[in-house]
């Protein structure tokens, strides 16, 4: 299994009844089997941003059995979040994101840790998060955060699954920290993108689900070196027209974030 160099090893310990029968259904793919959900059981990511995004990725990152999840975020539940955040339910509404995410993700997968984080990301308080982790996925939603990750991550050599929602158009990549390896601010160079925020441009719930399910999905073939990742590459998704297209993300030789 050709997995991210950067990555523990698989745990020793033999799986126990209880786990091969929740992750069967993995285990009988021959791409998984009792190594790659061992190594799942072994592995620790730290998702910034229980939103939209974050939800779906939180939710299938524990169900498929991530030994030790990362959960950040400063905000509290609104009535406005239900439609999309899927984490969270009426009763919810005014308790913090993270403590309320532990514990419907606990009662989803006892096996799972779970870590709840509650801080506004930026690069003063991200880094001891992010050495932490084989892999982070930013489900934030504005850019001075995703280039506080892109930034920190690049420092420490860490694998970042980014995505992003707004109405009803989505996007995802994965940037990998090899030294030829696009970055973020490849993409989207520092200073050029103003945020668009759903509070203003609305979006439809279901498309946070179809991204972040992709994200969760792009997490999990970076830790199991599954396929091939979208490093280095963009895949945009138009919900009106139910299109997926794909663009090549050129490394910038002047990016001040992975070219110094």
């Amino acid at each position: 299994m050709n997995s991210y160099a950067g990555l523990r090893q698989p745990a020793e310990a033999e799986l126990n009844d209880q786990q091969l029968l929740r992750y069967s259904r993995q285990i009988l793919l021959p791409q998984v089997g009792i190594e790659g959900q061992q190594r799942l059981l072994a592995s620790s990511v730290l998702l910034i941003g229980l939103g939209g995004l974050g939800s779906p990725v939180a939710m299938y990152l524990v169900a498929c059995g991530i030994g030790r999840l990362l959960i950040a975020d400063h905000d509290e539940v609104e009535l406005s979040n239900l439609h999309r955040q899927i984490l969270f339910d009426s009763e919810q509404v005014h308790h913090h994101k993270t403590q309320s995410a532990a514990q419907r993700l606990q009662r989803l997968n006892p096996d799972v840790e779970i870590k709840p984080i509650a801080l506004q990301a930026d690069e003063t308080n991200l880094a001891p998060w992010v050495q932490q982790a084989d892999v982070v996925v930013d489900t934030s939603d504005n850019f001075a955060t995703r280039y506080a990750v892109n930034r920190v991550c690049r420092q420490y050599k860490k694998p970042l699954v980014s995505g992003a929602v707004i109405r009803l158009e989505g996007q995802l990549s994965v940037f990998m920290p090899q030294d030829d390896r696009p970055c973020y601010a490849c993409l989207y160079p520092e200073g050029t993108c103003a945020d668009e925020s759903c509070v203003h441009n609305g979006i439809l719930g279901p498309i946070a689900g179809i991204i972040g399910s992709a994200q969760a999905l792009e997490t999990v073939k970076v830790l199991l070196g599954l396929g091939q990742p979208l490093s280095a590459r963009l895949l945009l998704f138009d919900a009106a027209t139910m299109e997926w297209r794909e663009l090549a993300i050129p490394k910038q030789a002047n990016c001040p974030v992975c070219c110094t």
